[in-house]
């Protein structure tokens, strides 16, 4: 799990770094979309887009975007229809990897998602292959360095979370998604900073990389993923030491 986590802070510190705000905001606004169409546009009613909206909002989307996109799920305004995919196989290191993407053409998208993986020491697998490794739930992390492990537990415990973690430099906590937003509120309401807090996919168990070039190769592929138009999430088991992950990172 603690390989999970990581990846994932790596992704949010790049992203807020970098200049790629245009394709975040271009898949939050997927998101929403299909989560409007698939549930409704009100998102008391809808779990599925009250998160979607969150997530946006976290990224400073403006509120008409947001609203646009809502628009176009429930056809009050005409948009591109996307379907759901989902992709598995394995990285550099029999890494599991789960992908989920959204996309106007499953042929283009299967044909980039499956170039990625080969051109990164991974192949594609059959549907089913790694699906069953991971459980969806509310993940939110913390740095060490910015709260104490006595306030994380208390406010984890006191909100309902499923369990807290301790994760080399991290805390780690794990909530159902029905609890998720309530944990997380709790948290802001008590000034508790978070490094990253969503919904996400968590591995049952984790593959160590201790080798330094696997570990470059594998957030390649990793990134390389993140970074198609057409993926929205790219989940993988890996547990990089924190020595190779600072080498290669």
């Amino acid at each position: 799990m603690s390989g999970h986590s990581k990846w994932s802070t790596i992704r949010h510190k790049k992203a807020a770094q970098d200049a790629k705000r245009g394709k975040i905001f271009t898949k939050l606004i997927k998101e929403i979309t299909v989560a409007a169409r698939m549930g409704g546009g009100d998102p008391e009613a809808n779990p599925r887009l009250r998160a979607a909206i969150a997530a946006a909002k976290a990224e400073n989307m403006p509120k008409e975007n947001i609203e646009r996109a809502i628009k176009k799920g429930t056809g009050e305004l005409e948009g591109t229809a996307y379907e759901e995919v989902i992709y598995e196989g394995y990285g550099p290191g029999g890494v599991a990897i789960l992908v989920e993407a959204m996309t106007d053409n499953r042929n283009r998208a299967a044909s980039e998602v499956r170039h990625i993986f080969s051109k990164n020491g991974g192949s594609l697998g059959e549907a089913g292959c790694v699906a069953w490794m991971f459980d969806k739930h509310g993940l939110i992390v913390f740095s060490k360095e910015k709260v104490s492990e006595e306030e994380v537990m208390e406010v984890a415990l006191e909100a309902g979370a499923e369990d807290v973690r301790d994760q080399e430099d991290q805390f780690e906590v794990v909530t159902t998604v029905a609890d998720f937003e309530k944990v997380k509120a709790a948290f802001d309401q008590r000034g508790l900073v978070y490094e990253m807090a969503e919904v996400t996919m968590v591995p049952q168990t984790t593959v160590r990389v201790e080798d330094e070039k696997t570990a470059q190769q594998l957030l390649r592929l990793m990134d390389m993923l993140e970074d198609n138009d057409d993926v929205q999430h790219a989940y993988a088991n890996f547990d990089i030491p924190d020595e190779i992950l600072n080498a290669v990172a």
